[in-house]
């Protein structure tokens, strides 16, 4: 992967689709990207090898590293209802401003890009993305504290996917071990 500097570092950038309400990962990949704008599409393949009994991916909450028109109408070609953060949030807002109710309905001749923003501004899409915090964001949490897993011991991009493939396969499993309990 690129490194600030100019330099290059062999790493990888290890994604996961994660099934909001039992914190599941149900899709996974590897990519070297440094970024993760390109990485909806692989997602979004990895989605579709799910058996069709398990449901259909209604709404996705991806952070702003995810966000561009690109990524937006991937998710609406696949009907898929996209709650991306379009840049950073002020952490000090008023009162006010956290308060403050978005128009009704989005602008006359909206873009798909404007119609998703005013969405997040609704007090469903607040709720809906604020969840990822508490849902998404731990998953990988608790595979670098909890499981231990902060680097790849092994080299290469095939070797690289197996061990990111196990690295899942032992979290469900942990899990759905405490979804049993």
């Amino acid at each position: 992967m690129p490194k600030s500097g100019g330099s290059f570092v062999q790493g990888y950038n290890a994604q996961a689709s994660v099934y909001q309400p039992a914190m599941i990962i149900v899709g996974q990949h590897i990519t070297i990207n440094t970024n993760d704008k390109q990485e909806v599409e692989p997602a979004l393949v990895e989605l579709n090898k799910l058996p069709k009994e398990l449901g259909k991916v209604e709404r996705a909450a991806l952070d702003n590293g995810y966000f561009s028109d690109d990524n937006v109408n991937a998710l609406l070609d696949e009907g898929i209802e996209p709650y991306i953060a379009t840049g950073r949030q002020s952490h000090n807002q008023s009162l006010e401003e956290r308060l403050a109710e978005p128009p009704l309905a989005p602008p006359k001749n909206a873009t798909k890009v404007e119609e998703m923003q005013h969405r997040l501004k609704t007090e469903k899409g607040k709720e809906f993305y604020g969840k990822r915090k508490s849902t998404v964001e731990p998953v990988f949490g608790i595979i670098k504290e909890v499981m231990g897993f902060r680097h790849f011991m092994l080299r290469g991009f095939e070797a690289v996917k197996g061990e990111w493939t196990l690295v899942c396969i032992a979290y469900n499993l942990k899990r759905l071990c405490v979804l049993n309990a």
